[in-house]
This record gives structure tokens, sequence and C-alpha cells, in this order.
């Protein structure tokens, strides 16, 4: 089975951090690059949840934040709302430049960007997760179904929680992954949870589309 490896900005697959960044202003190119996967061909389930249009744009300011923490490495991902409990894995780059992604062996487990911010500290923390396989669901298949206001708890190595507000969900195709608005600093702890969704096209063997929530730190002890 294949799966597709991807660092979006409007190009093809395959390509390095570094030149998905470039062009970018510095304090752009500071920031966690993320990859989005999906399963590859055969019969496929149901169709996931897709964020609707009412909730798709994310506010330019959210609401005050909680105070940010020192990094620590996440080690599980809750969300209450979707019946998400997940452990979480390490994500780096392939010896070629291109960024790890969870196997399709464990669909049901998220990873979790380390060269880029934790969840807690100040950035955009990263979190990706299979929305399915050929065998089924996968971890982020109801990733759609979240609303404003919903809760995501991740707890750290340090021993501490953390507690993030969703701000808003998008769906975007794939040629058009919003780049600056996804990984671009931020001056608060931030995070973003990514998969793949829309319809699937039998002809490539993947999602056309990618499923981002945007969410913001409300505690954190």
């Amino acid at each position: 089975m294949h799966y597709k490896l991807s660092i979006r900005n409007g190009d093809h697959v395959g390509r390095s951090a570094a030149a998905v960044l470039v062009g970018l202003s510095a304090a752009v190119a500071a920031v966690v690059v993320v990859v989005v996967v999906d399963g590859r061909a055969g019969d496929r389930p149901a169709a996931p949840p897709a964020p609707p249009a009412a909730v798709s744009t994310p506010p330019a300011h959210p609401k005050a934040t909680a105070r940010a923490l020192s990094a620590s490495p996440p080690v599980m991902l809750e969300i209450p709302r979707i019946g998400v409990r997940t452990t979480l894995m390490t994500l780096g780059k392939n010896p070629d430049g291109t960024l790890e992604v969870p196997p399709l062996s464990r669909v049901g487990e998220a990873g979790w960007y380390r060269l880029g911010p934790s969840p807690g500290a100040r950035g955009p923390a990263v979190i990706a997760g299979h929305v399915d396989s050929t065998k089924g669901p996968g971890v982020f298949f109801r990733l759609g179904e979240l609303r404003p206001g919903d809760t995501v708890k991740i707890s750290r190595r340090d021993r501490s929680q953390v507690v993030f507000e969703v701000d808003s969900l998008e769906s975007v195709p794939k040629d058009r992954f919003p780049t600056r608005k996804v990984y671009g600093m931020v001056k608060f702890p931030g995070l973003r949870l990514i998969t793949c969704g829309g319809a699937f096209d039998r002809a490539t063997g993947h999602y056309r589309d990618n499923v981002i929530v945007y969410a913001h730190l409300v505690s954190g002890r």
C-alpha cells in the first residue's frame, strides 16, 4: 500500500520544508511545516464528515489565551466531542527532506511534528493523523464534526495538561493549502489538527481536500 506525503504550498508532493517556506517572511520561515496523509486506493468507508461552510473561516484574532508554557513533548491527545483518545508518536523528516507521517499500520494514532512548537508553547503546534485507510476509519475520521468552542486536551511529558478551544475549521483543496495561515508564527500558543477530507479521487487514490482545525490555549497546568 502506498500513501501520499504532502508538504503543501500549492505545489506537488515531496517538496522539502525549506522549499515550501521560500518567499515567506522570516517570522513565517521559523514555524512548523506539517505533513498531511491519506490512505490509497481500494474500497473506502463512508465519506468523512466535512466542516460546514458557516465555520470555515478562521478568525483573524482569536480570543484571549492562557499564558504560554515551556516546551514539553505531547504524549496523549483527547478530543471528547468526537471520541478521540490517542497516544502521540513523534514525526520528523525523512532522509530526503520530506516529513514523516504515521504509518498506515497505525491509522488509529496521530503524530506531532517534533521539530515545531510543542502544544502549550508559543506558536502553532501541529498534529496530523490519517482520516482512514482501506481497512476503515482513522484517528481523525470525525475531525470535521468539531465546532467552535469544542475542547482538545493534550497531556505532556512533564505531566502537565494543556486544554485548547477550537476557533474554527476549514476544508480546502490540497492544491490551495493555506500555508501562511496554518504555519505562520503566532504570538499565542496555537494548535492545528490536520487530516484529509472532501471527495475521494479514485484516479489518484487520494482525497482532494484537507480538513484543518484551528485552536488556541485556554488553560495549562
